[in-house]
């Protein structure tokens, strides 16, 4: 249906509510790449006057890419829970935004509320809000997920340990886990993009991470982040597996991109977690989203790049993962052109993602063809760690070197951790200390810290062929 309204004195009539959520979105280049973007700052606020009298109840009518075509709708609409969304069902978009920003908003209110929301109802009023407000409602999501520690705590902040190499080279791998271990982080998970997609190669990299952390008694996991289906032959070989990675978007036809599919999700999610690898918890998946995929895989169906990323946290929150997190400036300033967009952008994804109630991180990034800097990931960094953040990205030096674009490193966790009083996982703090890496604090040690670990490594390394 049409929707009418009038601003300034004059007219606007959007065609349809995806136009609505659409031309209410924040500027970015890809919702212009896709002839989706507003036309001028009047129009969006008109779109955003309409949205804000919108029922959210209208989202389960009106689905923005229909029911019949995609499976990614049917998982939302067919878990959508009635009695959980009762709460907030006679609100308009701009009531639950002030209901959200409001005291009785608690995060006990919001956790039993999650799954009475939908992707599109999430994304739509974190388009009325302004940056301090989706910090403000995400800070009071708190989402805990467990494998052989506990991540997520309110006054915590973990630290996804990324050891990528242009060659998958086991000593190279090992010196930048070494680095970040001894830089306390990796309390997340020690995850590697490898650049060979060979069985052999990948199944050395999860041998290389399982004896590290058994070895050492790190709390910790591994995973190697190649497809879905090299994880499963991995598994079913008999290879130590943790966690089962994926990427993955917001449609259908995003997913077929990816080659995926929920139903190889679901088969992955249940081959891992029968192999009861987790001492403390079961929640065995990690995906990475990122706004843009839907675009670049031709599968958006005239949906805007935010809500089309909301819809892709619809499908993750199905597997109960362990951690999740939006690439956020990785696919280029196609996307989010530059160091406001990029900021923007990740201060929604996260917002959606914790209301939603899964475990958000963010790898806070961009290429290095964007207008943006080190200077707007610092930005990012901090406002995130304010705003709740579950898991950010350490790559030495923040260059990742077999990726090639810019993300955040080991030393800028630390400042985070300086300046916020953020926490690592407990476990992994306990761990640290005891290794006399860091002090009761959680500062590191200066003089001969961590010497076992060091030792140790050194071993493991002398003896890879």
């Amino acid at each position: 249906m049409a929707y009418h309204t009038t601003l300034g004195g004059q007219g606007f009539e959007f065609a349809d509510l995806r136009q609505v959520m659409a031309c209410a979105s924040a500027a970015r280049s890809g919702d212009y790449l896709a002839g989706l973007g507003a036309s001028s700052a009047l129009q969006r606020m008109a779109a955003r006057y309409v949205l804000a009298d919108l029922p959210l109840k209208v989202f389960l009518s009106e689905a923005l890419i229909p029911y019949e075509t995609d499976n990614v709708t049917r998982l939302i609409i067919d878990g959508h829970n009635a009695q959980a969304f009762a709460k907030v069902a006679h609100l308009t978009v701009g009531d639950f935004r002030n209901w959200l920003l409001s005291d009785a908003a608690t995060p006990a209110v919001l956790a039993a509320l999650a799954t009475g929301l939908t992707p599109e109802m999430v994304a739509a009023v974190s388009k009325l809000m302004r940056n301090q407000d989706l910090i403000l409602v995400a800070r009071k999501c708190q989402v805990i997920t467990r494998f052989r520690n506990t991540l997520g705590l309110t006054g915590h902040l973990a630290v996804r340990l990324q050891p990528n190499h242009p060659t998958d080279d086991l000593r190279g791998v090992a010196a930048s886990v070494l680095d970040g271990l001894m830089l306390g982080a990796g309390d997340a998970v020690i995850g590697i993009n490898p650049v060979s997609d060979s069985l052999a190669t990948l199944a050395r990299l999860c041998h290389l991470f399982d004896e590290l952390i058994e070895r050492f008694e790190i709390p910790t996991q591994g995973c190697v982040l190649t497809h879905v289906t090299q994880t499963l032959k991995l598994m079913e070989e008999g290879v130590p597996v943790d966690l089962v990675f994926q990427s993955i978007g917001g449609t259908e036809i995003t997913n077929r991109s990816f080659g995926v599919t929920p139903e190889l999700l679901s088969e992955a999610c249940d081959a891992a977690r029968s192999l009861k690898r987790g001492s403390l918890g079961n929640n065995v998946m990690y995906f990475e989203t990122g706004q843009g995929s839907a675009l670049s895989a031709n599968g958006h169906g005239g949906v805007d790049q935010q809500t089309c990323e909301a819809r892709a946290y619809g499908l993750a929150r199905c597997y109960e993962p362990l951690l999740v997190n939006t690439v956020v400036g990785f696919i280029g300033p196609e996307y989010l052109y530059d160091g406001k967009q990029i900021i923007r952008a990740g201060l929604e994804d996260h917002f959606c993602g914790k209301l939603l109630g899964l475990p958000m991180g963010c790898d806070i990034c961009y290429t290095n063809h964007a207008e943006a800097d080190q200077d707007d990931m610092d930005t990012l960094s901090l406002l995130l760690a304010n705003a709740g953040l579950n898991f950010l990205i350490g790559v030495p030096g923040a260059d990742d070197i077999m990726l090639n674009y810019q993300s955040t490193s080991f030393h800028d966790a630390l400042v985070l951790r300086e300046i916020t009083g953020l926490k690592r996982a407990p476990e992994f703090e306990a761990w640290l200390q005891r290794l006399e890496i860091t002090d009761a604090g959680g500062r590191l040690l200066d003089s001969g810290a961590g010497r076992q670990l060091i030792g140790g490594l050194q071993a493991m390394t002398d003896a890879v062929p």
